[in-house]
């Protein structure tokens, strides 16, 4: 697949994604990308040394009943745990640093937000090689390395909050080496696109990202709790990150032992080149920017919003141990994203996009207009409101990203195979998720300078709500205004 095949012959053409195809709808859209499972006789599976499989199509529907389900539900399973933990330490820092002061550490409000954005900043960069790891080293061969390496943030976590004096440049770069944990959002997405057919894609990734999700939610209920149990009174931060040890490595046994490699996930350079050639791609990862961004960007700083907004509340005791209500943010978020992904494949995922965008719009400016009432539970359940928006809108967004790359590249019009436009879409999803979780470096960022020249964090949550309308927008204008004028929404 080279680039010139596989560009976007125009950026003026416009795809009607309210119109997606329902699931099982049997139309022209889904005609692409299902055009194989019409075949009487699935090719027959090949199982080699080091668990390649050979002649995987999920779109053939006598293959995917007869074996392919069962494998990919298996793979899907041990990819979200793998995931989920590389949720977890992505996540990390943003508990430990609302700890620090505890521990007799004494660094500023500007030091703790990039301590809190910088696994962000790093995360995010590496999603973009992570990309291509699937392709050229095996899904299960690339989860177990990418598990393992999460063994290295954890540990150094524990050594550098075990010492107050570790000096901040230190802690920094422990910080940035979280980011292992935000790459493996890509690899593990690229991975199972190859797994499911089209028509259970939405679904599928907004599982195996739901899964991943619900990392930052876990780590932020039981990271308060470690730390305090049996610490009579004081903080025992080391155990934030060794805690996940023994998980980490059996997240590894699992993907040994039970994940598998598809021959059949090519990808290359010139496919990458190609995707970022295409004006989707980046009309696809500001609308992303705008949903796992915020996501992922108010999940870092949560905690740090609390302690400052409502200190009394940064912390509830529970017996012996702590408890933060922050937890509950990514939580609800993270429940809301396979949803948002499945009323995609059934309503149409410019649609959700767009409702999500007006309601978290309007629940941020709602939020700004509450606060001098000082209530903690209208904050939180405004807070909780746009953490579940954000989820949907993560959902709906993501399932658009393989429905636009097969129905409007050119490879695709061209009548090229599922297995070369879902290589072409596999490289967008990776891209797109990994500017996307620029969000969360960028929410931080923009937090810390709002307080920094004003004192306030207002002026950015107005910021936000402007964002929010011009996406809303970009969204409408792109994949929705043409909607009557022709069915599969090009000019």
């Amino acid at each position: 697949m080279t680039a010139d095949r596989t560009a976007e012959s125009g950026a003026g053409n416009s795809l009607d994604l309210a119109a997606e195809p329902k699931t099982g709808s049997g139309s022209a859209a889904l005609n692409v990308q299902t055009a194989s499972a019409t075949a009487t006789d699935a090719p027959a599976l090949e199982v080699r040394p080091g668990r390649w499989i050979a002649n995987w199509d999920a779109e053939n529907k006598q293959q995917w009943e007869s074996r392919g389900r069962s494998i990919a539900r298996r793979n899907l399973n041990w990819s979200i745990f793998a995931e989920f933990l590389g949720f977890v330490v992505w996540q990390l820092w943003s508990i430990v640093v609302v700890q620090l002061p505890a521990a007799g550490f004494t660094f500023s409000t500007s030091e703790i937000f990039w301590l809190i954005s910088m696994p962000s900043l790093v995360g995010a960069t590496l999603r973009i090689p992570y990309t291509f790891m699937v392709p050229k080293f095996g899904g299960r061969n690339w989860t177990i390395v990418s598990a393992l390496l999460l063994l290295i943030p954890s540990v150094g976590l524990a050594m550098c909050v075990s010492n107050p004096e570790t000096p901040f440049g230190v802690m920094l770069f422990v910080a940035a080496l979280a980011g292992f944990g935000g790459g493996n959002f890509a690899s593990s997405m690229a991975n199972i696109t190859f797994f499911y057919p089209a028509r259970e894609k939405g679904w599928a990734l907004g599982l195996n990202a739901a899964g991943g999700n619900l990392g930052a939610a876990v780590a932020q209920l039981a990271v308060p709790i470690a730390i305090t149990l049996l610490a009579a009174g004081s903080v025992n931060l080391p155990m934030a990150g060794l805690m996940w040890v023994p998980l980490i490595l059996i997240a590894a046994f699992g993907a040994f032992k039970y994940m598998d490699n598809l021959t059949s996930a090519k990808g290359d350079v010139a496919g990458s080149l190609a995707a970022l050639k295409e004006p989707h791609l980046w009309i696809m990862a500001l609308l992303y920017i705008g949903t796992f961004g915020s996501f992922i960007g108010f999940a870092g700083v949560f905690p740090k919003l609390i302690k400052d907004y409502f200190p009394a509340f940064s912390s509830i005791g529970v017996g012996t141990v702590a408890l933060s209500l922050a937890f509950l943010g990514p939580l609800v978020g993270s429940l809301a994203r396979p949803y948002g992904g499945r009323m995609a494949d059934r309503m149409g995922g410019a649609r959700m996009t767009v409702a999500a965008f007006a309601s978290m719009a309007v629940i941020t400016l709602t939020m700004i207009w509450t606060l001098p009432l000082k209530n903690f539970w209208l904050f939180l359940v405004l807070f909780l409101m746009l953490f579940t928006a954000s989820g949907f809108g993560n959902g709906a967004t993501y399932r658009m990203i393989p429905v636009i790359f097969a129905i409007s590249s050119r490879a695709a019009r061209s009548g090229a195979s599922s297995v070369t436009t879902q290589r072409l879409a596999s490289a967008a999803l990776g891209l797109i998720s990994a500017i996307g979780a620029y969000g969360g470096f960028v929410i931080p960022q923009v937090l810390n300078a709002s307080n920094t020249a004003s004192g306030s964090y207002t002026p950015a949550f107005y910021g936000f709500v402007g964002a929010y309308v011009v996406m809303l927008t970009v969204c409408w204008f792109c994949y929705i205004r043409n909607t009557n004028r022709n069915a599969m929404g090009h000019v």
